[in-house]
């Protein structure tokens, strides 16, 4: 019997066409990739960190191959929220995906989706690397935020918090409506022509494809311990990857490094889930999972 799958997932009250979303901080606001994939057919897109006054990012090499991945020390350059709503976000809402944003009060009145909550950003000097280790910081500013928006909230979590579970529990009873994880793993690289190491604030965020098995594990592991929406990420290259982490619990998944090498990757692993239930009868997305 021939039948159309059903890939749409309602996180958070809020409806997604397919499980597939663009990373914060590797999609820009949608329009840079225009000519390159259907952005349009996208599930979501997950805009890069935002702050209420624009801001450079970090200064010196920002990114760094490594075999099996990708270090990146970019910081929190963006335009500031004013240009944002102004300039990028009527773009982006034209698109069609949902509008995940990361992160100002002002967006409670604003047009996008949900809040993202990055608790989890390597290579900022100050700020989200500690709210992202701590159970008690992680739930002092989810509930912050709570407080400030009636948005759904999206917390996205560090693979390198000591006790992840305590952490995403945490946020949960804050007030946290779903979960993203895992942001990327703190990592260093040295020049050995220059002697020095490669980035200005010595260490950086590492992604790609080494790190899709540890994140994959990490999701597994939340799926038990917390009740609300997992989003899924690390790593995922391919449609494979993507449907690994939907069997392990995830709702949906976020493609980020993969995009660089491959802009139309995310458009391939949507089309790639769409046969994968068709070849194994699968109606609904969530009847992939092997979570029950």
């Amino acid at each position: 019997m021939i039948f159309e799958p059903d890939l749409s997932v309602r996180i958070a009250g809020v409806d997604f066409r397919n499980p597939v979303i663009a990373a914060s901080g590797t999609f820009g606001y949608g329009g840079e990739y225009w000519d390159l994939l259907d952005v349009s057919g996208l599930g979501g897109i997950c805009t890069k960190g935002l702050t209420l006054n624009p801001r450079r990012g970090n200064s010196g090499e920002r990114l760094h191959e490594t075999p099996g991945g990708l270090m990146n020390s970019i910081g929190l350059e963006n335009p500031g929220i004013t240009a944002f709503i102004e300039k990028e976000l009527p773009r982006l809402r034209k698109l069609g995906p949902v509008v995940i944003a990361n992160l100002a009060r002002v967006l409670d009145d604003s047009a996008v989706d949900m809040i993202e909550l990055n608790i989890s950003c390597p290579n900022v000097k100050a700020g989200g690397m500690v709210f992202g280790l701590d159970p008690a910081a992680a739930a002092m500013v989810s509930g912050a935020v709570r407080k400030a928006s009636s948005k759904p909230l999206l917390v996205k979590l560090s693979p390198n918090a000591p006790d992840l579970a305590s952490v995403a529990k945490a946020c949960e009873e804050a007030g946290a409506d779903a979960l993203s994880l895992v942001n990327t793993f703190k990592a260093m690289a040295i020049d050995i022509h220059k002697r020095r190491p490669v980035f200005d604030n010595l260490s950086a965020g590492l992604s790609g494809p080494a790190i899709r098995p540890i994140a994959l594990r990490m999701v597994w592991e939340l799926w038990d311990a917390v009740r609300i929406p997992l989003i899924g990420m690390g790593g995922i290259a391919g449609t494979g990857d993507a449907l690994e982490f939907l069997m392990a619990g995830a709702a949906a998944v976020e493609v980020g490094s993969a995009t660089f090498a491959h802009p139309p990757v995310m458009t391939e692993i949507i089309q790639g889930i769409r046969a994968f239930m068709e070849g194994h009868g699968i109606r609904a997305l969530g009847d992939i999972s092997i979570r029950k």
